[in-house]
């Protein structure tokens, strides 16, 4: 058992069970990196979730994607993914336009404003992420994402 959780939380038992130490290690070092990240988009006026659609878009290319693929397509989801995109059209980094065949079908594409952007952010994101996260190294990063993909798959 590590102390480091337990003294950051100035608790003075140990925990009842390895995996509530370990589910309170992987909530804290989240809530640790969602601050830093939140941070750091902040200089570019976006938040985490915005980045997250703007990526979608520009791998979606030409073709662009309906809100519900964007939805799907989220790293965490946002229960209001209608506002998001309007937020990201006020500031012309996407664009709507409704389906030819449906009408009710609305295909958002990123702008070019958008790829500048995004472009923008690529590698001042590639050195926060090795900051915050190169230091476990790339064989504990690999062990890391297995353990995750496990947990996620029960």
């Amino acid at each position: 058992m590590s102390v480091k959780l337990a003294a950051e939380l100035r608790q003075n038992k140990p925990f009842a069970r390895t995996e509530e130490e370990a589910l309170l290690n992987l909530v804290r070092t989240h809530e640790f990196i969602q601050q830093r990240q939140a941070e750091f988009f902040k200089q570019f006026r976006l938040t985490p979730t915005q980045y997250n659609i703007l990526r979608i878009l520009r791998g979606a290319g030409k073709e662009g994607v309906t809100c519900a693929r964007a939805a799907e397509r989220m790293v965490a989801a946002d229960p209001d993914i209608t506002r998001l995109l309007d937020r990201l059209e006020a500031r012309k980094l996407i664009r709507r336009e409704r389906g030819s065949q449906d009408r009710r079908v609305v295909v958002s594409r990123i702008t070019e404003g958008g790829l500048e952007l995004i472009e923008t952010i690529d590698k001042p994101l590639a050195e926060f992420l090795k900051r915050h996260m190169g230091r476990a190294g790339r064989k504990k990063l690999g062990e890391l994402i297995e353990i995750l993909e496990s947990i996620r798959e029960t």
